[in-house]
């Protein structure tokens, strides 16, 4: 089992940022900088071609530490970020760019990909929850959310079935092809975002994956808009989300 190895640390704003590596995997740790002595945890997936410190991550991130006191850990998945790529990676990306310019279909290519990297990944979030768990302020009882878009449902949905210690999730903006046998495993509540004028997803197929749930609660985020277009205010809807089913951090007194 890898341990947390903390590699840098700075605060700004009542937060604290520390980058760390579980094994030869990089992430990001963000934790009140006052307050509880121990509060939940909350996972970030981020999409594809972006990393832990991509904007919306860290927005998201700054979010759940100071509305609701929680500590947010993203890593950089497999050929993202400071993680090199391999030449499977450089293979998939290429073809995505071509039928980019081709003006050909994104999804199989897409798809393919996101199922292989969710693959590789899996392993990777349990060593790193095992290793933040064995934190003293976030410990191994309490409660774990999820929170991953696009590719981050495509790694987080086969992950969240997979683990029994994630009590929450939000996803969205993903086909079902390779996730509904897994969605269909997933019982815990769940918040799911699409975008109605999505030009890569159709919404038959973000519907088609919603349903395949089998969460007796979970709720539809739709908008409309294009791919890139999900609303700011979604995550504020997140957040209020991970608040009510994650419960408050515990006072330093307790």
């Amino acid at each position: 089992m890898h341990s947390i190895q903390f590699t840098a640390q700075s605060a700004a704003n009542g937060i604290v940022e520390r980058d760390f590596t579980v094994g030869d995997v990089p992430g990001l740790l963000w934790s009140p900088a006052t307050g509880a002595a121990r509060a939940p945890l909350v996972l970030l997936g981020h999409g594809g071609g972006t990393h832990k410190r991509w904007p919306a991550m860290t927005g998201r991130a700054h979010l759940l530490v100071t509305h609701c006191g929680f500590h947010v850990a993203c890593i950089d998945a497999p050929g993202h970020g400071d993680r090199p790529r391999t030449a499977y990676d450089e293979q998939e990306v290429a073809e995505l760019y071509r039928a980019r310019a081709a003006g050909e279909p994104e999804g199989p290519i897409v798809v393919r990909y996101n199922a292989d990297l969710a693959e590789r990944s899996l392993p990777e979030w349990r060593a790193t929850l095992d290793a933040l768990q064995a934190l003293p302020e976030i410990g191994g009882e309490g409660p774990v959310g999820f929170w991953g878009i696009n590719m981050g449902t495509a790694i987080g949905v086969p992950f969240v079935a997979s683990e029994p210690r994630i009590t929450a999730a939000v996803f969205g903006q993903h086909w079902p092809d390779a996730l509904a046998a897994k969605a269909k495993e997933i019982t815990i509540p769940i918040e799911f975002d699409l975008q109605w004028d999505d030009e890569h997803i159709p919404r038959e197929a973000g519907l088609a994956l919603f349903d395949a749930f089998a969460s007796k609660e979970k709720s539809l985020h739709v908008n409309s808009g294009r791919h890139k277009e999900l609303p700011r205010f979604e995550a504020d809807s997140a957040v209020r989300f991970f608040a009510r089913h994650l419960g408050a951090a515990v006072p330093a007194s307790a």
